[in-house]
């Protein structure tokens, strides 16, 4: 099917300059439901499925992070944003990340929620055992990686993951998107010192225990980034300790107000 624009997407709240929600690789907008609620209190709130995920599953040629950031540039000019906060976990960090060195003006803030391309660490074997998932079983053993010690994997997951992946084109697509993701055993690396240059703060959130991308990686980020790094979480930030990360956004934004 033609590639839609803009991409596939819910809106919470109304008002003026949204905050963004980018999911991560494997996931759609959905995962953001509980922060898009919470958020939308404060600000309106847009959260997308990135090609290859959710309803955009049908996405013509393989979604790596460029093509899935030009695809968010794209969407935001047909919906007429010209200004927003934008929220990336992992694969999604990566892409609002891109979509801020390409269109600077168009970022009030990045929070990147483990994001990609920190580094070229990256833990491949269990993404590809992500990506393969096809039944609750499978799903229980792999997801349980992605949370920290502190954390329970939500009880829905697995049967909501494994039900996604009977989709076979579903499937298909996180088998290409996962080799398009990768640089061999690793990942491609941002250049972080053009995107602090761009002008706009940046606020990382990272597990200690992630299993996936190091937090040495937030570690040894620019110094101008702020940095909230949190004992006892995985890969979920969003997921294992929803209540802190909507504090960390609204507080970013000076949104420390009675919600309208």
């Amino acid at each position: 099917m033609p590639n839609p624009n803009p991409l596939p997407h819910r809106r919470y709240g109304k008002g003026d300059t949204p905050i963004v929600l980018i999911h991560g690789f494997g996931a759609d907008r959905l995962t953001f439901s509980s922060l898009a609620k919470a958020l939308s209190a404060y600000r309106p709130v847009i959260a997308f499925d990135l090609p290859g995920h959710g309803e955009a599953v049908g996405w013509e040629g393989t979604p790596d992070a460029m093509v899935c950031a030009k695809a968010v540039l794209a969407s935001l000019e047909a919906l007429g944003i010209e200004r927003a906060t934008l929220v990336g976990h992992s694969l999604g960090g990566a892409v609002v990340s891109l979509v801020g060195l390409r269109k600077p003006e168009l970022v009030e803030r990045l929070v990147l929620l483990a994001p990609g391309g920190f580094g070229r660490e990256m833990n491949v074997p269990l993404l590809r055992r992500y990506a393969a998932i096809e039944t609750a079983a499978d799903a229980e053993a792999v997801l349980g990686e992605f949370f920290g010690s502190d954390s329970r994997v939500p009880k829905a997951l697995p049967r909501q993951t494994a039900e996604q992946r009977s989709n076979p084109g579903l499937a298909q697509s996180l088998a290409a998107i996962v080799e398009a993701i990768t640089k061999g055993e690793g990942q491609g690396a941002l250049p972080l010192a053009d995107l602090m240059a761009r002008g706009f703060p940046v606020t990382l959130v990272w597990g200690h225990e992630d299993a996936v991308l190091p937090v040495s990686q937030a570690i040894g980020a620019p110094p101008e980034m702020a940095r909230h790094l949190i004992t006892g979480v995985g890969h979920m930030p969003h997921l294992e300790v929803p209540d802190l990360v909507v504090r960390i956004i609204r507080d970013a934004l000076g949104l420390t107000g009675t919600p309208s």
